[in-house]
């Protein structure tokens, strides 16, 4: 109970009010199709509700655990098996049947209640994995040369190389760029030499620069006649495209438009309407803009940034390289998805299908970041707790 005492409220207050507005949202932003469809005009409101509802409770169980019980063997190779397992499948399924692909890629296996991502669970993955690697042997890192680290975590970097692989054949661009980004971050904030930092970042481009010259070589039409290569051509020319490939970009500039500082009110939306396919996903920010205003989208980055930063600022006062580590890659797991998902709605980057964290609809994404919250808030209070074992 000792330890309830000291979970961070300047995460959990934040938490708590963006999965309310992502309820509320989801509702908002899914009524008018769910009606047009003949469709229950809840089925979203409660299924959000229910993935809001285990993933507290998730971050809750996780917050609870030890330490030792999140870094440990057992745990590490079970989430990277299911992890590895459930991208390969999706690769398969993506070449033995390309007619179940959604929006270009296989990203998705359907279990029922829920369908479930693979690529949520390997960006948590990734960080647990490269924060291990990366801390272990603190006493000798100095010392530590480029091929030792190489040799020492051969499985693990085997591991993380093809999951990024599996990633990119999918095809999923945005999850590539995200697991490639929280590499590269952990990689430079780790206490490494700065030669084998050098090394391991320039590595790790010149691989992934490798493999997409490689398909682009064997299999032009995976960027030339792709979905994705009509995303990069939303981007440069929404306006020109915009009965096609920029519908999605034109639509969520309306709304944004039409919702000038202060929104048209709550479920007021026009452009959800059928202009903006699927608007409680990818663009539900573009619906807080219409409803709710500038303001509302304000409040929303707002409670994001105040989580993220807050992270960060624990990552920095620890000093356990490994919690450090894992709070910077949950921090930056947070932050390149927030910018992605935005940078996508503005017309910045080419559209990747990335959520808004904790608002969109969606129950893997939900979950996993509601586990990797825990995490953090896990970290935070053991850090506090050793601090005080020491005054």
């Amino acid at each position: 109970m000792k330890k309830l005492k000291l979970i961070d409220l300047w995460i959990v207050i934040p938490f708590v009010i963006l999965l309310g507005i992502g309820i509320v949202m989801v509702y908002s932003a899914s009524f008018y199709n769910n009606m047009v469809n003949g469709g229950s005009t809840t089925q979203y409101l409660v299924k959000q509700a229910l993935y809001a509802t285990v993933g507290l409770v998730f971050c809750f169980f996780v917050y609870m655990l030890k330490v030792n019980v999140l870094k440990s063997r057992g745990v590490l190779l079970l989430l990277g098996f299911v992890t590895w397992a459930s991208l390969f499948v999706l690769v398969v399924k993506g070449l033995v049947n390309p007619a179940s692909k959604i929006n270009g890629a296989s990203a998705w296996i359907n279990l029922g209640v829920i369908n479930f991502q693979p690529l949520e669970l390997a960006k948590l993955v990734f960080v647990l994995y490269l924060a291990l690697i990366l801390s272990n042997k603190q006493d000798r890192l100095m010392d530590l040369r480029f091929t030792d680290l190489v040799k020492d975590n051969l499985a693990q970097i085997f591991f993380l190389g093809t999951v990024i692989a599996m990633v990119i054949v999918q095809p999923d661009i945005g999850g590539a760029m995200i697991l490639t980004i929280i590499s590269l971050v952990l990689i430079s904030a780790s206490t490494i030499p700065s030669k084998i930092i050098i090394t391991l970042d320039g590595s790790l481009i010149a691989i992934l620069a490798a493999v997409m010259t490689f398909l682009f070589t064997v299999r032009p039409s995976f960027f030339v006649n792709s979905y994705q290569y009509q995303r990069f051509l939303a981007m440069a020319h929404p306006f020109e495209l915009e009965r096609k490939a920029g519908a999605q970009i034109v639509n969520s500039y309306y709304a944004i438009s039409n919702g000038g500082i202060f929104g048209v009110g709550l479920g007021n939306s026009i452009q959800k309407r059928g202009y903006l396919p699927e608007p409680h996903t990818d663009f539900i920010l573009a619906i807080i803009s219409e409803e709710l205003g500038i303001v509302g989208v304000i409040i929303v980055l707002g409670l994001l940034a105040v989580i993220v930063f807050r992270i960060l600022l624990v990552g920095l006062r620890s000093k356990n390289r490994y919690m450090s580590l894992v709070l910077y890659g949950i921090a930056t797991m947070l932050m390149t998805q927030i910018f992605l998902n935005v940078g996508g709605l503005l017309g910045y980057i080419p559209l990747t299908g990335v959520t808004l964290p904790f608002i969109s609809y969606g129950g893997s994404s939900m979950i996993v970041l509601s586990i990797a919250l825990g995490i953090a808030l896990n970290l935070e209070a053991t850090n506090k707790f050793d601090s005080e074992k020491l005054r």
